[in-house]
């Protein structure tokens, strides 16, 4: 844990109540390069390029018991930046982000490459040999937004990490406690200097993750017109993109729909996590002469 290179701090707010909760260091670009340069170290130098599979895969998988150990504190604690309740942040998000880093350690000891027979035109009878070999990306940049942070958070470090790669997580700005907190499993899992780094921050820290010449990958969740800004910083060392943007999914029903039952999904869509999530429907399409009676279930759903 270190200071922000320019000394800055920002407050978190409970969205509850509008109290503040704490000052963060405001990390930046020069934060930005400092966390990079340690991932980098870690890669190339350091014991997590050269650890075995199976040593990863028990590191990370102590992540997720740590987690789970500490599964009140975390709860609490997203339930203050994140404003969703003590019991939802307890029993889906931090049990569900503690079960994310245990399935993805067992897939530290299972990324395979394959061998191909492959024909060449141009010698018959030839005998050749390909092979393709999984190595792990390098540095990777890892941005994610407000309405699950320490889930979100988790979906992105392990699999990561399970790969082999080393992190800069920039969490959003709204929420970046559970994030922080989380820094200090990661110390007491074992893991190296540099492997996981945490940097929080506004839009120019994750534009500064996004251009950094030395990142290998970014994965993003979060607004298309960011995840557009994303894509074109990312062009100056052409790293990989993963992107999970903005759009809802609409709900379609037909003659054959049980109505009461797809209402009561509808509404559960709807309304968890206050909407604020990528399963929440925008919109549904329903046949004329059902359309009344889908409303009605969809009220009493609702009410319910």
């Amino acid at each position: 844990f270190v200071d922000a290179a320019s000394g800055q701090t920002f407050a978190t707010y409970n969205p509850a109540d509008g109290q503040k909760l704490a000052d963060v260091a405001h990390g930046q670009a020069e934060d930005i390069d400092r966390a990079v340069r340690a991932a980098r170290t870690a890669f190339e130098d350091g014991p997590w390029s050269r650890m075995k599979a199976n040593e990863r895969e028990r590191m990370i998988w102590r992540v997720g018991d740590i987690l789970s150990a500490r599964a009140e504190e975390f709860g609490q604690l997203e339930a203050l930046d994140n404003g969703k309740s003590v019991a939802i942040a307890t029993a889906v998000d931090v049990a569900w982000a503690a079960d994310v880093f245990r399935y993805y350690a067992g897939w530290a000891t299972k990324i395979e490459g394959s061998t191909v027979n492959v024909s060449m035109p141009f010698s018959p009878g030839g005998e050749f040999h390909a092979y393709t070999l999984r190595e792990a990306i390098g540095v990777c940049g890892l941005i994610v937004p407000w309405n699950f942070p320490l889930l979100m958070s988790s979906w992105k470090l392990a699999p990561a990490l399970a790969a082999g790669n080393t992190v800069i997580l920039k969490p959003a700005e709204q929420t970046p406690l559970t994030a922080l907190l989380l820094a200090e499993v990661f110390e007491e899992a074992g893991f190296p200097p540099g492997v996981v780094n945490i940097v929080p921050g506004f839009g120019d820290a994750g534009a500064a993750l996004s251009g950094h010449d030395d990142v290998d990958k970014v994965a993003f969740t979060g607004s298309t017109e960011v995840g557009k800004k994303i894509v074109d910083a990312a062009k100056g060392n052409l790293k990989k993109v993963t992107l999970e943007l903005g759009g809802k999914c609409p709900v379609v029903l037909d003659e054959t729909t049980n109505l009461a039952q797809a209402a009561a999904t509808v509404a559960v869509a709807r309304c968890y996590n206050a909407g604020q999530v990528c399963l929440c429907p925008d919109v549904a399409w329903v046949p004329a002469r059902l359309r009344d009676a889908f409303i009605g279930h969809l009220k009493k759903a609702v009410e319910d």
